[in-house]
């Protein structure tokens, strides 16, 4: 057992007999690692772009309510009352009378 990993250390099953199995499965297996640690950087890449994108459409969707909140409050009617009494109008103190028309068949 010693004199087997004494072997691994020293490097002997690089220049053996059967040596070229043991350089193809060597390069199989960095070609593996290169492999697993290229698609983890994709995967880490693809975290942080949705981590900012998610913080995106929050900053635009606080945008969104803030300016429907904003847009609520102009269209109230006392809001309307200020802006159309400055040019001079007010509101009716007669109430509205509905018209109704009949047709003549």
């Amino acid at each position: 057992m010693k004199k087997g990993v004494l072997d691994i250390l020293k490097g002997k099953f690089l220049v053996s007999g059967d040596a070229p199995k043991n350089w193809l499965f060597l390069l199989f297996a960095s070609f593996l690692a290169a492999l697993m640690i290229s698609s983890s950087h994709q995967a880490d890449k693809k975290v942080t772009k949705i981590s900012t994108l998610n913080e995106e459409v929050r900053a635009l969707r606080s945008e969104f309510v803030e300016s429907r909140r904003q847009l609520q409050q102009l269209r109230l009617e006392s809001n309307l009352r200020m802006v159309v009494a400055e040019n001079g109008l007010q509101p009716s103190a007669v109430a509205p009378q509905k018209i109704i028309v009949k047709s003549e068949k």
